[in-house]
């Protein structure tokens, strides 16, 4: 006997339009897969404001000494690795500001680790060895239901931590372990059950989002620049000179002796410049900042 489509998540329903995907040539199924993945960004439109409320417990969870926690198994936490990852050259956060639970561990990164999903207890022991009361877990799962995340998320709401959900299944129950509920309706994949497509696609959006929401709330850019970035090759010094020119329209030369003055700290050049004060005037007014720029501008009167 068929089960019960109404208990099982979108994601793991079949898809009408991609029912003769085996049958058409490679340019129409490139074309049927991209009709498919179009539809991604609006569904991940619709959980904006629940995305919000988990970028302001995050906010909120680090400038009080408090970290951010990612939990996942497969897809899901292999995602979560690559955006913890980036973040660190990208924005120069410190590196145990973003903690990443895989279920099966990091060789999970390259192999599968049978059954470590359907663990609810390994993902709690993770969670409550690592996290505290000041933190944020955001749980990773297409479903909504992988017990390796449910369980963290349970263990993250007995120790006090703000707790979010990323799924693709609006029929679940936020639970009363879940702060913020982040769900994106993506629907059927065009390969059934295949959540690496567009439930993993949404992830990828939603994580990038909410990474950059928090980098940018925490002053982590000036306008629209990464003047937190960290130049440690030399594509990456010629890109600090390139932001420092467009942020502040002088010349290139004055914008490399400025970052020389600055040992090649870009905010503090940054700030020396706009806000007409030397090196140790801004580097100062950084400080009082917490590192936001425009903070640090308003303090100086610029």
């Amino acid at each position: 006997m068929d089960d019960d489509t109404s208990e099982r998540p979108p994601t793991e329903l079949g898809n009408p339009r991609t029912t003769d995907i085996d049958r058409l040539d490679t340019l129409d199924l490139l074309h049927r897969l991209n009709s498919e993945d179009r539809s991604v960004p609006e569904a991940v439109g619709g959980a904006l404001q629940e995305l919000a409320h988990a970028v302001d417990l995050a906010v909120d969870a680090l400038r009080s000494g408090g970290r951010v926690h990612y939990v996942g198994a497969g897809t899901s936490g292999r995602l979560a690795v690559l955006d913890a990852a980036e973040l660190v050259p990208t924005y120069n956060v410190p590196p145990e500001w973003f903690v990443v639970h895989l279920a099966g561990g990091s060789s999970a990164v390259w192999n599968a680790v049978e059954n470590a999903e359907d663990d609810s207890a390994a993902g709690a022991a993770s969670v409550e060895r690592a996290a505290t009361g000041a933190d944020i877990v955001i749980g990773l799962a297409a479903s909504g239901n992988t017990p390796y995340v449910l369980g963290a998320l349970e263990a993250a709401h007995g120790l006090g931590a703000s707790t979010a959900l990323v799924s693709s299944n609006p029929n679940r129950a936020r639970g009363p372990a879940v702060d913020a509920a982040v769900t994106v309706d993506t629907g059927p994949e065009p390969i059934t059950g295949s959540t690496r497509m567009k439930a993993g696609t949404a992830q990828k959006l939603v994580l990038t989002s909410f990474s950059t929401a928090v980098m940018v709330r925490l002053g982590r850019t000036y306008s629209n620049l990464m003047v937190s970035m960290v130049a440690t090759n030399a594509k990456l010094r010629t890109r600090t000179v390139r932001i420092l020119r467009e942020a502040t329209g002088a010349t290139w030369q004055e914008c490399e002796s400025a970052l020389h003055e600055a040992d090649g700290d870009l905010k503090t050049a940054l700030v020396h410049m706009l806000g007409g004060v030397d090196v140790a005037g801004a580097a100062a007014a950084l400080a009082r900042s917490e590192g936001h720029v425009r903070e640090a501008l308003r303090t100086l009167g610029s």
